[in-house]
């Protein structure tokens, strides 16, 4: 296991979403900071006993070594054991390298063949790194765009997860009893029959951003009073949303494991404005040439990972204090794609 293993609150936003040209750019000459980081220095072996289950039959990697790699934030850490875990019973010897901070650090990595692997996020790959503005509304097609724009950057996307990482407004149980919403567009009609009813607990990012509240509002017609806008750190905005009394309704991170243990409900985008942010693997194209047999490793795993999973993954690291790797390891076996045992 990685020897750092310092976890972070899931800020899903630092992985990008619509950057300047400034922010980009400050990125990039980071990247040989974040590269020399906790990450891709202080990596180690995954010691793990772990051997084939309903993946990794006949040992695929045997003799390989590869290097997986992750953002920092607790999803992401989750999902890159992941990775390492299911190379690891496929017979590779896996080179933890996770927790890289910054989307940039970590995309390079993978890009100049440092490491091999990781998750990424469709909506990342498409506005952060391929310089998109307009996201694309179909999951299918904004991975397979992605897909077919990062070839030239020595990038392979595998088959992309349910699992989508995006904004969302969601309420308490009280408030949706008083409010029986169910959509963006039902929360647009709230607004009009009853303007004081619709109160917001919003980080200021999501306040200003193209892809938050401001568009939001234009494409679902909601002229929202200011006053009626609460600005305030992301852990306030759970903490709020639940007590639902200063606002009705809160920004929220579709896999945030909070979101369940505060018994929050989460409304429907019905007209898909916010960027679809799904995890697929994004690999090195020289890696996926020298062991083809990483894609059906990989595609099961990712197929079982949505965001009901991701929920309970995230609240076992952020609420109940879990390792991300023990995380891992444990959803693997118990879904039977891994066992322990072997070495």
């Amino acid at each position: 296991m990685a020897l750092c293993r310092t976890i972070r609150r899931p800020r899903p936003r630092t992985a990008g979403r619509h950057r300047t040209a400034a922010v980009a750019l400050a990125g990039l000459l980071l990247t040989g900071a974040a590269l020399s980081g906790c990450g891709l220095v202080s990596g180690s072996p995954m010691t793990d006993g772990v051997r084939p289950g309903t993946v990794g039959r006949g040992l695929p990697l045997k003799g390989a070594t590869l290097t997986v790699t992750s953002k920092e934030f607790t999803e992401n850490l989750v999902l890159g054991q992941i990775m390492g875990l299911v190379f690891k019973a496929a017979g590779a010897t896996v080179i933890d390298k996770t927790n890289i901070q910054g989307t940039i650090g970590a995309r390079e990595a993978v890009r100049t063949g440092t490491a091999d692997g990781m998750y990424e996020y469709t909506g990342t790959g498409w506005i952060t790194h391929l310089g998109h503005v307009k996201p694309i509304p179909d999951i299918h097609q904004q991975w397979a765009a992605v897909r077919d724009a990062d070839r030239k950057n020595g990038i392979v996307w595998l088959p992309q997860s349910s699992l989508n990482n995006t904004y969302a407004l969601a309420l308490n149980a009280a408030n949706l009893k008083k409010y029986p919403v169910k959509n963006l567009s039902d929360v647009a009609a709230l607004l009009k029959r009853n303007p004081g009813a619709v109160t917001l607990c919003v980080e200021n990012e999501f306040a200003t951003r193209n892809d938050g509240l401001p568009g939001m509002a234009r494409t679902y017609g909601m002229t929202i009073p200011s006053g009626n806008i609460r600005k305030m750190t992301g852990g306030v905005v759970y903490t709020e949303t639940r007590q639902g009394t200063s606002c009705t309704f809160g920004e929220v991170f579709t896999t945030d494991g909070r979101i369940g243990v505060m018994g929050l409900k989460v409304l429907a985008d019905d007209k898909h404005f916010f960027p679809n942010y799904n995890a697929a693997p994004e690999m090195n194209a020289a890696t996926m040439k020298k062991y083809p047999g990483i894609a059906p490793l990989l595609a099961p795993v990712t197929r079982a990972l949505n965001n009901t999973v991701a929920q309970e993954l995230n609240r076992k690291v952020d609420v109940d204090g879990e390792d991300p790797h023990e995380v891992a390891k444990n959803w693997l076996v118990k879904e039977g794609f891994i066992k322990e045992g072997g070495g």
